[in-house]
């Protein structure tokens, strides 16, 4: 009797994004064996299989996550932040960090990569920064406060840049500034530190594209990049990006595929199972099943499956603003909008990367790509936004 006591909270669950979560996944499973048919390598065949397998182990979290009072998780922020810092720093320590395709981003167990910790780090520091602006009592207007906040978000972000993972990097601090705002820290001070983050960015940029121009040699340049935290494979998908010529077979070769994927699919798309970007490998299968999901639908289901998946988001981050405004407090509302600013993020990063409007990054598509520890965090996020409803709607 005592557990099914347990289980009543989930009588209230946000029946609507629930709906929209299991559309995302099966949107998801389907394409992801889409993307591996046909391939010679059972291993890309196999893929969706394991999908499912996470599918399922994340709803589990979810509904174990909404079970739970959010308060807890609040409560014990600086132990996950802290045990998320550590986890960063055994991904450089020799046999534990795993290193693939020039990133060094996993833990292993035995030479089986079992964790991503860029990942879980995500959901800790959404979790930290709602206890930090949102315990009560705090005064937000203070500067000292924005800064410690800041100090906190650079931290892992150092850490992730040099596995290197600058997409992934990017995603904190545009969830430090949704979660400051709605904390209501000030615009005008979120304004400054938005301008000086600007000026950085231009001046990283104006390290890539000018010294070159000016005639300095392939390995001084380099050598400055890596002054900066800048590795040569991130610079070239910069200066690729910006410069639509340059190296179209190596550094241009996804990015160029993946446009003639979205575009070839035109309003109806090529059909399920008749994607030859995709089929034939021009799309390359090592991506196509994760940072380049999108552009499998977009060419078999064309410009509606788009329209489809992208209303599908649109109702996951309404729900997630909705359990916001329930929260029956600060952190809870903090909560739930730092795991929507999270979520927007790789949203428009993936889909703006596929069809050519950023650089390639290595950012996934929420409860769509191929993923373990991703879809494992997500659907955690996912569980503690419906905790927070839960307690808010019905109180």
């Amino acid at each position: 009797m005592n557990f099914f006591s347990h289980l009543r909270p989930l009588r209230r669950l946000d029946w609507i994004l629930v709906a929209v979560i299991l559309a995302l996944l099966g949107i998801g499973t389907a394409f992801i064996f889409s993307a591996g048919y046909g391939n010679p390598d059972p291993l890309y065949q196999s893929l969706f299989h394991k999908q499912i397998y996470w599918s399922v182990l994340g709803i589990m979290f979810f509904l174990w996550f909404a079970i739970i009072d959010y308060h807890r998780w609040t409560r014990l922020a600086w132990w996950l932040y802290a045990i998320g810092l550590i986890l960063l720093v055994l991904v450089f320590v020799p046999h534990i960090g795993y290193k693939m395709y020039g990133a060094q981003r996993w833990l292993q167990l035995a030479g089986v990569r079992i964790l991503q910790p860029a990942e879980l780090m995500k959901l800790a520091m959404v979790i930290l920064l709602a206890r930090l602006f949102g315990w009560p009592g705090r005064n937000i207007r203070r500067g000292r406060l924005v800064v410690f906040g800041l100090a906190l978000v650079l931290a892992p972000m150092a850490l992730i840049i040099k596995q290197p993972d600058m997409g992934t990097a990017l995603v904190f601090l545009p969830v430090l500034a949704g979660v400051m705002w709605a904390a209501g820290v000030p615009g005008r001070r979120l304004a400054a530190w938005a301008a000086l983050g600007l000026v950085l960015a231009c001046g990283a940029l104006a390290f890539i594209i000018i010294p070159p121009k000016l005639g300095m040699d392939e390995h001084r340049h380099e050598q400055l990049m890596h002054k900066i935290g800048i590795s040569p494979y991130q610079r070239d998908r910069i200066t690729v990006f910006l410069d639509r010529d340059r190296d179209p077979l190596g550094a241009g070769w996804n990015k160029a595929q993946s446009q003639i994927a979205v575009g070839s699919g035109r309003l109806m798309g090529k059909g399920y199972l008749q994607g030859t970007q995709n089929l034939l490998g021009f799309l390359p299968r090592t991506v196509a099943p994760n940072d380049f999901i999108f552009s499998v639908i977009a060419e078999e289901k064309g410009f509606v499956g788009c329209a489809v998946t992208l209303a599908l988001f649109g109702f996951l981050l309404a729900a997630l603003l909705r359990a916001a405004e329930s929260a029956i407090d600060k952190m809870g509302r903090l909560l739930c909008v730092g795991v929507a600013t999270m979520l927007f993020c790789h949203i428009f990063i993936n889909i703006a990367m596929t069809i050519g409007l950023l650089p390639v990054t290595g950012i996934p598509l929420p409860l769509i790509s191929y993923g373990g520890t991703f879809m494992i965090s997500t659907m955690s996020a996912l569980g503690i936004v419906q905790s927070v409803y839960i307690r808010g709607e019905w109180r």
